[in-house]
């Protein structure tokens, strides 16, 4: 390292070299000569004299305080450069200009103290979010133990992070604080929400609606007995039925589902290479009806003019069940609205989840995986936060009839 001397020294030696500079054949020899009494480089003597020869004009270049305005310039735009990469770290920290909470900001301090240090990380912050800590407030904040809140934090994260994964990464702040409140959390939705980010985790939402059937021509069609209305009184009154399809590398694979209207439970579904009725559909019919013990008598089957469900295999089958074929208007997504939103959420918590995918039949077992997910664990909010199993166990809970009373 660079021997660093006062400014009287430096003016001094170059007193004593400008003396001494008539007395020597070269200003080498000078330097030499006083450098060598002065316990000075000969060389740094020369600096000297060349930058005072620049700054009093004698020769051009550049001058000490343009040298110094330059070095600061400099050291501006390195401290610039760093508080940028600080704000965009702490990105995440701005909601709305609201405070981070104390913790918030503890943790990313320590994340990040090492390279920024802890003086400048809060005084670049404080300047951009109200209310930032000082490093004093920071300090103060180590020292104390640990706060409740903090103490609770430590042990939700891990746990909103498990719960999250385990149903399939997809769940937002409303969900996910009816499932803490069930398994015994108390916390309200701003704690939950907050948490959440804290946790990196967040919600899915819904893809755009795509077309996967074909439309019969107008005829004699069956008429619209739901009107959009999608409410039963009872499960086994209504069922919905669509069909959507899945991007695979070797080809697309088709899925079919049949949901009831009461309890939103999927009682029938299908995945198949093909559309073919008598494959895709029927057979998500056929499980369906067998779930329900084979009679479907007075059941309203509604569906779109897809020639999938209006294909003669098809609507002879459901006919031979008892139940009352219903179609929407033709090119209205609304009249199908519930066996859309149950594709759209298939394709959002699944699909584009867990791609990409590979063949037809790990569709399949994905899918087989997620129907039982959805009929028993999945809270849906329509179902005032139940899974569609609770909904259906509480209804046949209320309707059994009571056991008779011995005389």
């Amino acid at each position: 390292m660079a021997k660093k001397y006062e400014p009287e020294f430096r003016e001094r030696a170059l007193r004593m070299l400008t003396e001494a500079l008539p007395e020597h054949a070269s200003l080498h020899a000078a330097s030499k000569h006083v450098g060598g009494l002065l316990g000075v480089s000969p060389d740094t003597l020369r600096v000297w004299h060349r930058q005072t020869q620049i700054d009093t004009g004698v020769k051009p270049g550049i001058t000490t305080d343009m040298n110094e305005e330059n070095r600061r310039l400099r050291r501006e735009v390195a401290e610039l450069r760093k508080a940028n990469e600080v704000l965009k770290a702490a990105s995440n920290l701005f909601r709305a200009g609201t405070r981070p909470a104390t913790n918030e900001m503890i943790t990313f301090i320590d994340e990040h103290r090492d390279r920024f240090g802890v003086e400048f990380l809060c005084r670049t912050l404080r300047a951009a979010i109200r209310g930032f800590l000082t490093s004093r407030g920071y300090r103060a904040a180590k020292s104390r133990l640990p706060s409740a809140r903090h103490l609770q934090d430590e042990v939700l994260i891990p746990e909103i992070k498990r719960l999250h994964h385990k149903h399939y990464g997809v769940y937002g702040r409303r969900k996910m604080h009816a499932l803490l409140r069930s398994e015994g959390w108390d916390i309200g939705r701003d704690a939950c929400e907050r948490l959440m980010k804290l946790a990196g985790v967040r919600g899915v939402r819904r893809s755009k609606r795509a077309f996967t059937t074909k439309s019969v021509p107008a005829g004699r069609l069956p008429g619209d007995l739901v009107n959009r209305i999608f409410t039963a009184v009872a499960p086994k009154r209504l069922w919905v039925v669509d069909i959507t399809y899945v991007a695979t590398w070797s080809g697309f694979a088709y899925v079919s589902f049949v949901t009831d209207v009461y309890s939103r439970r999927i009682v029938g579904w299908n995945v198949a290479s093909t559309l073919k009725a008598e494959v895709l559909p029927l057979q998500a019919l056929e499980m369906a009806a067998w779930q329900a013990g084979g009679d479907l008598e007075g059941l309203v089957h509604h569906s779109d003019h897809g020639s999938n469900y209006m294909s003669t295999v098809y609507t002879s089958r459901v006919a031979e069940l008892g139940a009352i074929p219903s179609t929407g208007t033709v090119g209205d997504s609304y009249d199908n609205s519930m066996a859309e939103a149950v594709n759209a959420l298939y394709k959002a918590e699944l699909i584009r989840q867990q791609g990409p995918w590979k063949t037809v039949e790990q569709v399949e077992l994905a899918t087989l995986e997620y129907v039982w997910w959805w009929n028993n664990e999945r809270l849906h909010g329509e179902l005032d936060m139940r899974t569609p199993a609770e909904v259906e166990a509480a209804y046949y809970a209320d309707t059994e009839p009571m056991p008779a009373l011995s005389r």
